[in-house]
């Protein structure tokens, strides 16, 4: 494979004019949610895979069958709304191995990098970060905070043992709504938050707010069943309102 020199960050003036046409003609705003935040969902995706062609930037797989998989991977990051049909993208990271690293480069190491990279770029978007479980650390909650934003992501009772060891000991505040429309089922939503939870085992452990979701349909049957940790103080209505993560 032909190696390409001209590198990635000269793509970005191109994800720099999208965002200041949109800002200038207000085309921003069908985006904006929560009080006029702005929703960046992070999220990895491979995009060339092989067994026959490599290059020094791809990464590596060991098959079952002894043959190693190259592939290319990068971190992308989406402004997202609820009720939109369009995404905006910026700036990718790539995932590739770093120079001095002694463990292949991943998909939390590369947000990482981006946020440090470019979160004070989209600060004045007041950004709301959002991902799976992989990206509910305490370095990437940091690195999100450090940078005056803040964060949603998603929590697994197998990946989170000390928050939810935590949660498991601390009765929760619940609310249910029970939503009917007329000619359609009802859905009941359960609520539960429990604020102030330990992200991770330590002294320095970072404290976040849980929330978890249920949706139950008239049978009983659960269609939804998700948890999350935010840097959002919750408010009895479920709604939330911005507020900084502190450290225990």
């Amino acid at each position: 494979m032909k190696w390409n020199p001209v590198s990635p960050e000269a793509l970005q003036p191109c994800f720099d004019q999208v965002i200041k046409q949109l800002r200038e003609r207000d085309g921003l705003k069908a985006f904006q949610r929560l009080g006029g935040r702005t929703l960046v969902a992070l999220d990895g995706t491979e995009y060339f895979c092989s067994q026959k062609l490599s290059c020094p930037q791809c990464l590596t797989r060991n098959r079952a069958n002894g043959k190693i998989k190259s592939y290319h991977a990068m971190l992308a990051a989406m402004i997202v709304a609820p009720g939109h049909n369009m995404v905006l993208p910026l700036m990718p990271e790539f995932i590739t191995p770093q120079d001095g690293a002694e463990k292949q480069d991943c998909e939390r190491n590369a947000a990482k990098r981006w946020v440090s990279a470019h979160g004070k770029r989209v600060q004045d978007l007041c950004p709301v970060y959002l991902g799976d479980a992989l990206f509910s650390c305490q370095p990437l909650a940091e690195a999100v905070l450090a940078t005056g934003a803040d964060f949603l992501f998603v929590v697994k009772k197998d990946g989170h043992k000390t928050l939810y060891e935590f949660v498991a000991g601390a009765p929760p505040d619940e609310r249910t709504v029970i939503e009917r429309k007329p000619g359609k089922r009802s859905l009941t939503y359960r609520y539960r938050r429990i604020q102030a939870v330990p992200l991770r085992d330590g002294k320095d452990a970072l404290t976040v707010n849980w929330l978890a979701v249920t949706i139950t349909d008239e049978t009983g049957k659960t269609t939804y069943d998700g948890a999350f940790v935010t840097s959002f103080q919750m408010v009895c209505t479920c709604r939330m309102a911005p507020a900084a993560g502190r450290s225990r």
